[in-house]
């Protein structure tokens, strides 16, 4: 039978239900006005009228976006970053977790605590450039992907999910003659989906806002990354390779605002595409690797 509400526990509600929903307003709005920015009418934003609903329509910032080659060339590196790299990183974060995950392993506590000391010192940035250099990775595409292609943390969250599986499974598998190699792919990785959602979820957002190894490790604009030249567009206010459909000057530093706004959008919109299809998969995985780590 259920219980009923004391006067408390509706006054708690109440003030619950507020403190989410401003929360979520909070979150939300500087979305939303970054859309309305990036759509409405240049003068309206130049004299500050938008700040919640676009103004005086106007597509011209996205047509622009559009017809500029380098943000179709950065949009195609960032893609091959993030797929060649979540690739490489979840199949080193797997063969890395799964042994030390496993009892039997000697030494995994060693190893862990060998893991865990990189994530609090590391060699510095002139060391790593130096060793980048030395292994020929410099201006190459390779330098955005290998050095960073191990994260620890992710390693202690997918070994502690593997841990959660039970025993018994691994040792029948091993009864009937299976190896590790098999137990790993055949049982362990099957039951793992939502560790693994997150795992990819986890690097894949990370490949895509990198951009600080990028401006450290290439020269070639060729093979900048979109948060390079969005960071170009937001921080330089360069949108010098852009082009631009008026040649009124002031015009033009006012169209420039509504390009950052759109580019904003458009190097924003598809990771958020994604994170539905893996949000289902997201809480349970990281309330695992809380809850037993």
């Amino acid at each position: 039978m259920l219980q009923r509400m004391t006067t408390g526990d509706k006054v708690f509600l109440v003030i619950a239900y507020i403190l989410v929903a401003l929360v979520s307003i909070s979150c939300l709005y500087p979305f939303i006005y970054v859309i309305s920015a990036s759509l409405s009418d240049y003068e309206s934003l130049a004299r500050g009228e938008v700040w919640l609903l676009p103004k005086g329509i106007n597509f011209e910032a996205y047509k622009i976006v559009f017809e500029t080659d380098e943000i179709w060339t950065a949009y195609g590196n960032t893609i091959w970053y993030v797929v060649v790299g979540t690739i490489i990183s979840l199949f080193l974060t797997t063969i890395t977790a799964y042994p030390l995950s496993r009892k039997t392993f000697g030494g995994r506590n060693v190893l862990t605590a060998i893991f865990s000391f990189t994530m609090f010192f590391g060699g510095g940035l002139i060391p790593t450039y130096l060793l980048i250099r030395d292994l020929g990775l410099l201006n190459t595409r390779w330098a955005l992907v290998i050095p960073g292609a191990l994260s620890v943390w992710n390693i202690i969250i997918m070994r502690t999910f593997f841990q959660g599986i039970p025993d018994s499974l691994t040792e029948a598998a091993t009864i009937d003659g299976c190896n590790d190699i098999h137990i790993l792919f055949k049982i362990i990785l099957p039951l793992s989906m939502p560790v693994i959602s997150v795992m990819i979820l986890f690097y894949a957002v990370g490949q895509w806002n990198s951009y600080f190894s990028a401006i450290i490790y290439l020269n070639d604009h060729k093979l900048y990354p979109l948060q390079v030249i969005l960071r170009k567009i937001l921080i330089q206010h360069d949108t010098t390779d852009m082009k631009t459909f008026t040649s009124d000057l002031d015009k033009m530093r006012e169209v420039a605002l509504n390009i950052r706004y759109a580019t904003i959008i458009v190097s924003t919109l598809p990771i958020l595409c994604v994170y539905p299809f893996l949000q289902k998969y997201f809480v349970k995985g990281i309330m695992v690797g809380a809850i037993k780590g």
